[in-house]
């Protein structure tokens, strides 16, 4: 159930659209850092059962309830959170946050100034920053994983400031996309002439909360599902969308365990020694990456090893498509 909207603010082109479910006090440090960029504030709650949707009426924020009888992505969540942000202002822009993130001092109005100066430009973000690095391995290879190239391009994340003229034209986020919706919108934006932008900016404090190897095992396996599932969609050249991963997916996860089970049939133990291709992967991966400390070479070890749980997530969406059933998000919280 959607709230009733306030009085629209007629001078107010800039807006913020959070989400999330049951994130406690990441939800409070969320809004309180928005409260100190950005003026107007939507709330998208997606069935939460602790106290999220009473703090942030506390906090003044417009909250949207989403319809329990409907599937929860985050899709469906941003596009129902920025119809909301129409209804009481005119946004010319939209930051998008996820309910576990912070936003850094300065990051809006850098993000602003950007898109102002360059008309093409749909969608500004910057630096993500895991905020407790430290508290596991899962969560350093998460914010190893936020880092990329500086500059133009192919898709952003979910936490990104976005033209909403560009959001318009390709109809919002695909509510079909369970994962990897902030890829696909990229993609459809791309194909009208717009260009999206990571800038060298801090943008957010990210509380990824991630500390059991079976969170990190879901967490992978919903990769598996949204590369299947850009793939599906969007996998004819040029842009090969969620290709490259499901091969990798399938030819480390499913592939080489098959040709070294036949070939051991066949041949003989002696076929095993195939299996050695996983260490050489390990190592070549960490030698890249340096080899000068454990963090390389636990990253190795786990990019190899994620193969098999991405090869889950594959399997479970085309799964699902054959006996045409309803795709269900993949949760690791």
């Amino acid at each position: 159930m959607t709230q009733q909207h306030p009085p629209k603010a007629p001078n107010d082109h800039l807006g913020a659209v959070i989400i999330g479910r049951n994130e406690g006090n990441r939800l409070i440090r969320c809004i309180e850092a928005a409260a100190q960029e950005i003026t107007t504030i939507v709330y998208v709650d997606s069935g939460s059962t602790d106290h999220s949707v009473a703090e942030a009426e506390a906090r003044g924020v417009h909250v949207v309830s989403l319809n329990l009888d409907l599937p929860f992505t985050a899709s469906r969540a941003r596009n129902e959170g920025l119809e909301a942000l129409k209804g009481i202002a005119d946004p010319k822009y939209v930051q998008f946050i996820d309910g576990d993130c912070e936003l850094q001092p300065g990051w809006v109005k850098t993000a602003q100034d950007f898109l102002d100066e360059n008309p093409k430009v749909a969608v500004a973000f910057g630096r993500v920053r895991e905020r407790f690095p430290e508290a596991s391995v899962y969560n350093k290879l998460g914010d190893e994983e936020w880092q990329g190239p500086i500059g133009k391009v192919k898709a952003c994340g979910g936490i990104s400031l976005m033209r909403v003229s560009s959001l318009d034209e390709v109809e919002g986020f695909d509510p079909y996309f369970i994962a990897a919706e902030d890829d696909e919108v990229c993609l459809r934006m791309r194909a009208k002439g717009w260009e999206v932008w990571r800038l060298d900016t801090e943008m957010v404090l990210h509380d990824l909360a991630m500390t059991k190897v079976s969170q990190w095992w879901m967490r992978c396996k919903r990769n598996g599902v949204a590369s299947a599932l850009c793939r599906s969609v969007h996998g004819a050249p040029p842009e090969k969308l969620g290709v490259l991963r499901t091969y990798r997916a399938l030819g480390w996860g499913l592939a080489l365990p098959l040709i070294t089970l036949v070939l051991t049939l066949v041949f003989g133990p002696l076929a095993l020694i195939l299996l050695l291709a996983y260490p050489v992967q390990v190592v070549r991966r960490a030698v890249r990456m340096g080899a000068g400390d454990l963090f390389s070479w636990q990253s190795s070890f786990f990019m190899t090893l994620s193969k098999f749980p991405e090869l889950q997530g594959v399997i479970s969406f085309h799964w699902g498509k054959f006996r045409k059933q309803r795709q269900e998000i993949v949760e690791f919280k």
